[in-house]
């Protein structure tokens, strides 16, 4: 439940880019998670709000090619070994940006591990951060986890999150997020935003 936001909150969306919501895409719509069009949707409505609140939105994309932890032993198939093309770092047209956003490019699941997020958002006085995007147990996890250490409070829009499985989806939403910050629907936060 989402008891209240900061005054001086940032809204961060991970990995909304073509190559990442393509993959995404194909994992068929199941009650207990959005699809990825309907978190698309809910990304899109706190944007409006987070611009009309004038608060500040970070856009995250990822490219983890030749990322010295793309060449460690896994058992799954291995990512990041081939340089992505254009079009896969592409955030997509349903996200619409501007000019004065902040975009970070991560390399790991992380948005604050070797990138400028920390500095950017203390520059700005940050204290919460609402977070969003694809893959719920992946980026979106991997960016809480560590905003988390970091001293952040964190307010999850879940219905602006999607994932390749729902059972990695429920997990995250379920047993990691209520442990680090506040869990809640889009309109909810919207509802919470400080008036500036």
């Amino acid at each position: 439940m989402i008891t209240e936001l900061d005054k001086h909150s940032a809204l961060v969306l991970i990995d909304l880019q073509q190559g990442i919501l393509q993959m995404a895409s194909k994992t068929p719509p199941q009650p207990g998670m959005s699809s990825v069009a309907e978190a698309l949707e809910k990304a899109s409505a706190l944007i409006s709000a987070f611009r009309k609140n004038e608060l500040p939105i970070v856009i995250v994309n990822v490219n983890s090619y030749g990322q010295s932890w793309t060449k460690t032993r896994k058992d799954s198939p291995l990512s990041g070994t081939q340089p992505p093309n254009e079009d896969y770092l592409k955030i997509v047209d349903d996200i619409e940006t501007l000019e004065n956003d902040i975009f970070i490019t991560k390399h790991s699941w992380s948005a604050f591990f070797n990138t400028e997020l920390h500095e950017v958002l203390q520059q700005r006085k940050v204290t919460n951060i609402v977070l969003g995007g694809v893959a719920t147990s992946i980026g979106v996890e991997g960016t809480a986890r560590d905003a988390s250490v970091l001293g952040y409070n964190l307010s999850f829009a879940i219905d602006a999150m999607s994932d390749f499985t729902l059972e990695a989806h429920q997990h995250t939403v379920t047993r990691i997020f209520p442990r680090i910050g506040e869990v809640g629907m889009t309109q909810e936060i919207i509802g919470k935003l400080p008036a500036q």
